[in-house]
């Protein structure tokens, strides 16, 4: 005993003597960049290509929210033309601060923004039913609910109530919606104008054939990503976005093809490449403070107003809860319960998220699955963040810059990182139909319903249903057992809704 003692030690203070030198840099140390494998080119790199994939909501979100009428006609941010420029703004400013304060208090390279799907709800089933200050006022309310649920340890305690393989089956169908989203947005893919009577409900291009000068943007963009990614070549997906972005204006200033519409649609999917007359304006912060916290209740009564920020809330609870998953499992950060560290940090985050978006006017901002393609580009820590956050504040006055980048120019990026996610599959059990038929559903219905909650959510489901038909009641977790009534619920609720009205 005392001889493996002295062997112990000796391989103890021999594992001491040979790990690296403690870093000298106050910025490596705190960002612990050396530690996790990486450099600070390779962060400022990642933090850069995580910023132009995802710099397209500055100007999608303003068309989401800008156009849409409360219950007295009024738009957000003031008259119509004049609120886009302070929507805009507004965006970039909220994602700055929360993607740096991500970076710099959970030291994650995840970066924030409005987010997509909430925003369309927040404008078009919300807003209709109130003024824009009592829907902003019921996001801050969900940031909320759901800072408590972190501080109390809830959120975090459904996180690792979640059986790994099943976190596994959530990156993998997040791979699969961003590279759908990367193949939407190019107009790659495309929904069938009146699907209802056809036998599929999207096909290739405008007819069911490539057509336009854009989609052979985007082509020439996803072959040279592809190019460089496999020729190892550093900064490719930099490379590929700055290279196809300058085809892009050079195939619109001699095409003049304009914006995609339904008598134009071999246009471009998002924003036209062309150079823009300003360069630098001055940002208009005039959706900052619009909200109203209690106004809801008043508007449309207290049972329909909490039904609504629950549904809120169940969407941004599990999109953050699966997309961190999915870029620690990308960045190799993950721990050994398949959970990233510093967890309760990257939730407290992204609940103040949900708040300040609603504080400032423009949704609630959560976590982006876009970051995947700065932590395919290398990055590791929170510097990439920073990065991040810092040049979406630069945004607020450089907006007519950022409008130039096509989507067909930035979304090739999404598809490689689609596919450098989805080879996480091979690590579910598919023998066992215990995981692999709730795997199947939460893979499948990501991409299918352009969702993740209800990818998520029918995972779930599913879990605990053939957990309790195959006799393994006990194997459940009982948050499990909470979170899959919760989830019933959600996809109860208009029905719900409808019987309290």
């Amino acid at each position: 005993m005392a001889t493996a003692r002295r062997a112990a030690a000796i391989c103890k203070d021999a594992a001491v003597s040979i790990s690296p030198p403690a870093s000298t840099n106050a910025l490596d140390r705190f960002f612990q960049i050396s530690a996790r494998g990486s450099t600070v080119g390779r962060e400022v790199r990642g933090g850069v290509v995580t910023f132009f994939t995802m710099a397209y909501i500055v100007a999608l979100n303003p068309l989401i929210l800008g156009f849409a009428e409360d219950m007295n006609g009024d738009l957000l941010g003031g008259s119509s033309g004049d609120n886009l420029a302070a929507i805009a703004a507004g965006t970039a400013l909220v994602a700055g601060v929360m993607t740096i304060l991500m970076g710099v208090v959970a030291n994650y390279p995840l970066a924030l923004a409005t987010g997509l799907g909430l925003n369309a709800f927040v404008a078009f089933s919300i807003a209709g039913q109130m003024t824009w200050a009592d829907a902003m006022g019921l996001v801050v309310i969900e940031g909320l609910v759901i800072l408590v649920l972190v501080l109390t340890g809830f959120r975090e305690a459904v996180f690792h109530a979640v059986p790994r393989e099943l976190k596994t089956a959530i990156s993998v169908g997040i791979g699969l919606f961003i590279a759908v989203i990367g193949f939407v947005d190019a107009g790659f893919v495309r929904r069938i104008p009146d699907a209802a009577n056809t036998t599929v409900p999207v096909q290739l291009g405008p007819t069911g054939q490539l057509a336009g000068w854009p989609v052979l943007v985007f082509i020439i963009g996803l072959a040279l990503v592809v190019t460089l990614w496999v020729r190892k070549v550093r900064g490719a997906i930099l490379i590929s976005i700055a290279a196809t972005t300058v085809l892009a204006i050079i195939v619109e200033a001699i095409a003049g093809l304009g914006a995609s519409s339904p008598k134009n649609p071999t246009g471009w999917s998002l924003n036209v490449p062309a150079w823009p007359d300003k360069i630098i304006d001055w940002p208009s912060f005039g959706t900052l403070g619009e909200f109203n916290l209690l106004g809801s209740f008043e508007s449309v009564g207290i049972v329909t107003a909490v039904l609504l920020v629950f549904t809120l809330m169940l969407a941004d609870f599990f999109d953050t809860m699966g997309t961190m998953t999915a870029i620690g499992a990308e960045a190799k950060l993950l721990q050994e319960d398949g959970t990233p560290p510093r967890t309760r940090s990257i939730l407290v985050v992204d609940s103040l998220a949900a708040a300040a978006g609603g504080a400032g006017g423009v949704s609630s901002n959560t976590s982006y699955v876009e970051s995947a393609s700065g932590v395919g580009e290398g990055a590791r820590t929170g510097l990439a963040a920073v990065v991040t956050g810092v040049l979406f504040l630069l945004t607020t006055f450089l907006a007519p810059l950022v409008t130039v980048i096509p989507s067909e120019a930035a979304v090739p990026a999404l598809v490689l990182v689609g596919f450098l996610m989805m080879q996480q599959v091979k690590d579910i059990n598919w023998a066992d139909p215990d995981i692999a038929i709730p795997a199947f559903l939460t893979i499948a219905l990501m991409p299918f319903t352009y969702s993740i909650s209800v990818g998520i959510g029918a995972g779930f489901l599913a879990y605990v249903l053939i957990q309790v038909v195959r006799g393994k009641i006990r194997k459940v977790h009982p948050l499990m057992w909470v979170v899959a009534v919760m989830f019933a619920v959600y996809f109860a609720i208009h029905p719900i809704s409808t019987w309290l009205a």
